[in-house]
């Protein structure tokens, strides 16, 4: 789906969540550059939030949003999904706030080259 180009994706990931160790170092690495990879599709946005930036709220757990129809939210135990557009709204507002501190393109593949070398 990725690959579709005409679809549009926008990810917005925290340092924490790329640098989480979950497989080991040389599976970290290779997932890293992948993420990279990604970045110059011409249909996808990658952006950053790198530790230290101050953010007036904080993600708590993940959550995606499907244009203006539909917003899911991820936790532990399993999955929400919101259809009313108030709620919609809401998360589409604090994505704008996190995609607004966000770093993309050069300034991203530049923060995900360092993180994947740690790796390496």
């Amino acid at each position: 789906m990725l690959y579709d180009a005409t679809k549009r994706f926008t990810f917005l990931l925290t340092e924490q969540a790329i640098r989480w160790a979950v497989v080991p170092a040389p599976a970290m690495a290779v997932q890293i550059d992948h993420l990279a990879s990604l970045s110059h599709l011409p249909n996808v946005r990658i952006g950053l939030v790198p530790m230290g930036t101050v953010m007036s709220r904080g993600p708590m757990n993940t959550f995606t949003v499907y244009g203006e129809r539909l917003a899911t939210v991820e936790t532990f135990t399993g999955r929400t999904v919101f259809s009313d557009s108030r709620d919609i709204a809401e998360h589409l507002e604090i994505f704008q706030q996190y995609e607004q501190l966000a770093q993309f393109g050069d300034a991203a593949r530049n923060l995900l080259r360092e993180w994947a070398g740690l790796y390496r």
